[in-house]
């Protein structure tokens, strides 16, 4: 059985105009559980959709939530986000970081959120998901000055072999999502390749981020079986092995997973 690791079971686009066939978070759940997907943690961005993760988690039995402030959402404070965490289903702090790309929020007030949140999952002893985009430096320099809890993930991997290498050097799992599937993301192939089976973890970032054959569909937690098979066939292995290994490793991340 497969477990996604990274996905958004709040979104609107569940239910949108051409997306009726899907059947909204109910009916994705469905067709992932018919895909032999058994777990899922969906993923909170701002204090709005943390809170909508931990009510879907409280409905479903084997979804969990996080409760996080992704850096587009800086600018709104970790205090907004702080008398979440300790609802039950929460299970990982994030997703938090740095992103360079879009910088919605100044970069000094990623970096601020990004230390706060840091400190959050030391505090209550929580894994910590990690997204970072065109900022691995200032990540780094930030985890070495905060201390790199002892669960951390790097959600959808989008760096190349030096960057694993990095996030390896401080024990932590990559986690790759349908990126992993583009032609013109060999840098993330190769990444996967290297990274130790111990490691690694599978996700769907739905309803973003459809992998190859999907792709310009929206995403949805069933795929990640499409992630990890095409994962598995750059490692040589048996997808069934890579499905029994990423979701070891997932209650391995995310120890109150197996609770």
């Amino acid at each position: 059985m497969w477990t996604d690791t990274h996905c958004h079971l709040d979104e609107d686009r569940y239910n949108g105009e051409g997306n009726k066939n899907l059947g909204g978070t109910v009916g994705v759940l469905e067709n992932a559980r018919a895909a032999k997907v058994s777990r899922f943690i969906t993923v909170g961005c701002d204090a709005e959709s943390s809170r909508a993760a931990i009510d879907c988690a409280s409905r479903f039995d084997d979804v969990w939530a996080s409760v996080g402030l992704h850096p587009h959402e800086a600018v709104h404070g970790v205090d907004t986000i702080i008398e979440l965490i300790t609802s039950p289903r929460v299970v990982a702090i994030g997703e938090a970081g740095l992103d360079y790309y879009y910088e919605h929020s100044a970069r000094d007030e990623q970096k601020v959120a990004f230390a706060a949140q840091i400190q959050l999952a030391h505090q209550f002893q929580l894994p910590l998901i990690i997204h970072t985009r065109d900022a691995w430096d200032d990540t780094f320099d930030i985890l070495r000055a905060e201390g790199t809890p002892e669960q951390t993930i790097f959600h959808c991997f989008t760096g190349g072999p030096d960057e694993a290498r990095r996030c390896l050097d401080i024990g932590a799992f990559l986690s790759f999502s349908g990126i992993v599937t583009f032609k013109t993301a060999q840098d993330v192939a190769d990444a996967a390749t290297l990274c130790p089976l111990d490691r690694i973890l599978v996700e769907t970032d739905s309803p973003y981020l459809a992998p190859v054959p999907h792709r310009g569909r929206t995403n949805q937690p069933a795929n990640v079986a499409v992630v990890g098979t095409h994962v598995a066939d750059l490692k040589h292995i048996n997808p069934v092995e890579m499905a029994r290994v990423t979701t070891h490793n997932a209650c391995i991340a995310f120890p109150l997973l197996t609770s």
